[in-house]
């Protein structure tokens, strides 16, 4: 079996799913730290990999950019292959100060004015949430190495290049001081969406790559190798889910 967009067969895929952006991030995770990946997509060169991290199978492929892209892909590993957890994993400007550079953020909710969510199913909603329970086992396996993590809502946009007017308060602050903010990205809303209309599980891990509050920003090269926190409490969730 295959979709338009996946070459991989039935049971080429993992219960869980760790989806970072980026296609090459996707592939410096399998081979750094899965135990014998095999490549079992690469349609559009979206690659897709699956092998074990201690001892337990896990699959991590790329979504691409943006809630059209992550939209696609999370719909068919849920609905086609049998993926019950998509965990996001990526990179995020901070909207305030107390997420700085290369900071883990967990997303308690996305909220975003896309049509997304009312196109795909009538839900209105500004706000998807996360599956609760990946996000516990997200929290225990960050305790469990020691990781810092920050808890928050985030911004999920449709827009990288936003054309500005220089009126005070900028959009970003009011998504920070209204509605509670902590960072942008452009993929969690719609996958929170699809997990909700699915009966299936998802969370999102961000690193902090850049900031609308310090002038600190990171190199393609530090994003793509360089966010190994978040990958380390991605890869070990499962065995949190089982107890």
């Amino acid at each position: 079996m295959s979709t338009p967009h996946n070459r991989a067969e039935i049971g080429d895929f993992a219960k869980t799913v760790l989806m970072p952006g980026d296609p090459l991030r996707a592939k410096f995770i399998a081979e750094t730290f899965l135990e014998n990946p095999r490549l079992v997509t690469d349609v559009r060169g979206m690659l897709g990999y699956t092998g074990t991290y201690q001892g337990r199978p896990i699959s991590v492929m790329g979504s691409g950019m943006g809630m059209p892209s992550i939209g696609i892909y999370s719909y068919e590993l849920y609905s086609q292959y049998g993926v019950e957890n998509i965990i996001r994993i990526g990179s995020a400007g901070s909207y305030t100060d107390k997420a700085k550079l290369f900071d883990v953020v967990l997303a308690s909710g996305a909220y975003s004015e896309s049509n997304y969510a009312v196109t795909q199913s009538g839900d209105t909603d500004d706000i998807q949430k996360p599956s609760a329970e990946l996000n516990a086992a997200l929290k225990s396996s960050a305790e469990a190495q020691g990781i810092r993590m920050i808890e928050g809502i985030i911004h999920s946009s449709d827009v990288f290049y936003r054309q500005t007017t220089g009126v005070k308060p900028t959009y970003w602050e009011k998504l920070r001081d209204e509605k509670g903010c902590l960072a942008v990205e452009m993929e969690s809303f719609a996958l929170f969406h699809n997990a909700r209309v699915l009966g299936k599980r998802a969370a999102c891990l961000l690193t902090i790559s850049d900031s609308f509050v310090a002038p600190e920003i990171t190199t393609a090269e530090q994003r793509q190798n360089s966010f190994t926190e978040m990958m380390k409490i991605a890869l070990a969730v499962e065995q949190y889910l089982e107890k």
